[in-house]
């Protein structure tokens, strides 16, 4: 008799450590690693040439080439939450970050605070000697220098790429960026952490240092350097449908997946609906994955230079990416640095006006225009995923994970194809300095944290019990588990509950809820009991005041 799967999962929640890890004797164990955390914005699963894309990303390729590649890692569906996984090593929602009708999310303007069990991983690497440092993006609650950084370039302008208005050094504002200065935040964010990590080799040049890099690109609005456009100028007439099933042949010859390729879903757009902005932009948009050869001569050519852009935006990344290893490596640091490159969610199907505002007869890609990909380019940066951002279908939460360490990988060009999250990172770091999580006071109720250490798939022949017992989703009610190879979803509150075998089906095209009853009513049994559990502990010691005057969220970052 097969067991229950929620008997499975308590088995595997109840026993291991917190920060559990392969119970296998370890290998013996480098130094603690400097550690840089390369984070995109939008970026789909196959957006990266090591992961079948046809943009020009060499500096991450070779990272890739020398290290690891994830082929199954996730990320939250959106940005907030998965920032805020990525820093505390918990779900968002148990940390009060994304969340339950009626709890607060600590969403910086929308209320609520997260819990003073949950740190962010500045505060957990300090006994160690870390010093921490961020540059980007930041939408998390509280500022980066009262959570253990001690130096931060925060942009909080997020709709603009040339002349940002709010931008802060270490929680100060500085002046407004004016054309003058010839700005592109993908650049200033790069040299801000190459400021960084310079100060660090000469103040602290025998401590590890921690850099998290959080780059806004290739979020919208789609904004790129002249010079890196035309690189692309011709690069996307073909149209997604054919690039599509180019990147997937790419795909599979590089073992990424073997998944087939999920067909366009025409009658899926934008998650919000801004007909007025899509309006505006011309006879050339669309804002349905259509079949390319449906498309008229000009909306073929205005939706050809818009994901040029885009393209642009990701190539533009990776050349900075590539200055700042090139500063590591002159710190004689490169070896002992433990790099992670990954997205925040899938690539974006939303298309809004916000900023500046949009001027149609303004260059596509300057800073007078205010563009988005559409679904038609987010289904080409998915391949072969189905859905985008916000969903949690395959396309919206999976993420490319290069993970590169010379003194900790032994292995190079490898694929890991194990059901891994963004909540594993924090214990992966954490397991690989050597550092124990701290344990709190009796009469603190603390919850273990659901993220393993990494360090096992690091290895040639890297175990099994590494592996998660269950991965758990909830955003905008999307709503997602996945045990083992089996998954449900639903898209929405009202939807049905699916069901795929993704070691069959990782495009999730056949549902096989009807054909297994019993399954799917277990696996629904185990995400109402663990939201159940994540929304008692988010109104856990919430006072009452925090439950009123929520302000309403604001879709698209």
């Amino acid at each position: 008799m097969r067991p229950s799967v929620f008997a499975l999962f308590s088995l595997a929640l109840f026993s291991g450590t917190p920060f559990g890890h392969a119970d296998s004797p370890p290998p013996k164990r480098p130094a603690p690693p400097n550690v840089l955390i390369l984070l995109a914005d939008d970026l789909g699963y196959s957006d990266l040439g090591c992961y079948g894309s046809e943009i020009a990303t060499p500096h991450l390729d070779s990272l890739a080439r020398n290290g690891l590649r994830f082929t199954q890692f996730y990320n939250t569906a959106r940005c907030w939450p998965s920032r805020a996984a990525i820093l505390t090593g918990y779900y968002a929602q148990q940390v009060r970050r994304d969340g339950f009708p009626g709890v607060p999310s600590s969403v910086a303007g929308n209320g609520g605070t997260r819990p003073d069990w949950a740190p962010l991983l500045p505060k957990l690497l300090q006994p160690a000697g870390y010093h921490s440092y961020h540059s980007g993006k930041w939408h998390i609650d509280g500022t980066p220098l009262k959570n253990g950084f001690e130096h931060s370039y925060n942009v909080e302008d997020h709709d603009r790429y040339f002349t940002p208005k709010k931008h802060r050094l270490d929680d100060q504002p500085l002046p407004p960026v004016t054309p003058e200065d010839h700005y592109y935040a993908t650049t200033a964010i790069a040299d801000r952490a190459i400021a960084q990590l310079q100060q660090h080799a000469q103040n602290h040049p025998d401590k590890p240092f921690f850099e998290y890099v959080a780059f806004n690109a290739p979020h919208f609005p789609i904004q790129a350097l002249p010079e890196d456009i035309a690189r692309y100028q011709s690069t996307y007439e073909e149209g997604w449908d054919v690039l599509r099933e180019r990147r997937w042949k790419q795909q599979q010859q590089l073992g990424i997946t073997q998944a087939a390729l999920s067909p366009l879903e025409p009658e899926v757009g934008p998650p919000y609906p801004f007909p007025q902005a899509v309006q505006k932009r011309g006879p050339g948009e669309v804002d349905r994955p259509l079949p390319w050869a449906q498309l008229t001569p000009e909306q073929r050519s205005f939706q050809a230079r818009k994901m040029a852009i885009h393209a642009a935006m990701v190539d533009r990344m990776d050349r900075e990416i590539g200055r700042i290893l090139d500063q590591i490596r002159a710190m004689k640091a490169f070896e002992r640095t433990l790099i992670f490159f990954l997205s925040d969610n899938g690539a974006s199907a939303e298309m809004m006006e916000r900023g500046d505002g949009h001027d149609p007869s303004a260059s596509p890609g300057s800073a007078a225009t205010f563009l988005s990909i559409g679904p038609g380019w987010s289904s080409l940066a998915n391949t072969p995923l189905r859905r985008h951002k916000t969903w949690v279908h395959e396309g919206g939460i999976s993420t490319p994970l290069v993970a590169h360490w010379p003194e900790g990988i032994p292995v190079h060009g490898e694929l890991r194809h194990a059901p891994s999250h963004i909540i594993d990172l924090v214990p992966t770091i954490l397991d690989a300095a050597g550092i124990q999580p701290p344990v709190p006071p009796q009469q603190k109720r603390v919850p273990a944290s659901p993220g393993k250490s990494l360090l096992p798939f690091f290895q040639p022949q890297p175990s099994s019990l590494a592996s998660h017992g269950s991965l758990w989703w909830l955003h905008e009610k999307n709503r997602a588990l996945r045990v083992g190879d089996w998954k449900i979803v639903a898209a929405g509150e009202a939807a049905p509950w699916e069901l795929y075998d993704l070691r069959r089906d990782r495009s999730e095209l056949i549902n096989l809820a009807s054909r297994e009853p019993q399954r799917l009513q277990e696996m629904v049994a185990l995400w109402e009991a663990q939201t159940q559990e994540f929304r008692e502990l988010a109104l856990r010691d919430l006072p009452p005041e925090a439950l009123r005057n929520k302000p309403p969220r604001r879709p698209g970052n």
